[in-house]
């Protein structure tokens, strides 16, 4: 093995890691759309970071560096978008909404 393709086997490696490592997060997030533990400065700062980065990687040969780097751009960009739109109250709104709902429903019954 030349060590062209070590360095491609451990890129590779390291990207299918660091992707399912951050998995376990977005995941929940998706299924229960709490995100009162992120930061939103964390978020913003990886995002910002994420910005910047491009202009390096973008210099790079197409490579797993491209594929973390996008997974990395794509999650911690919706990871913002939900922050902001689950930390607004819309989702405390239709949450209570909802559990309203069903304690008027309980009552009636």
């Amino acid at each position: 093995m030349t060590g062209v393709s070590i360095a491609l086997l451990a890129g590779t490696v390291s990207t299918i890691l660091f992707a399912s490592s951050a998995m376990p997060m977005v995941i929940k997030a998706v299924r229960t759309r709490d995100l009162k533990s992120y930061s939103p400065a964390n978020l913003v700062l990886a995002n910002v970071g994420n910005a910047v980065h491009c202009i390096y990687v973008v210099h790079l040969p197409p490579g797993p560096i491209w594929a973390l780097h996008g997974f990395y751009v794509v999650t911690s960009a919706v990871m913002l978008l939900w922050w902001l739109r689950y930390h607004t109250g819309y989702h405390a709104r239709y949450q209570a909404t909802h559990r309203g709902v069903a304690r008027d429903e309980r009552r009636l019954a």
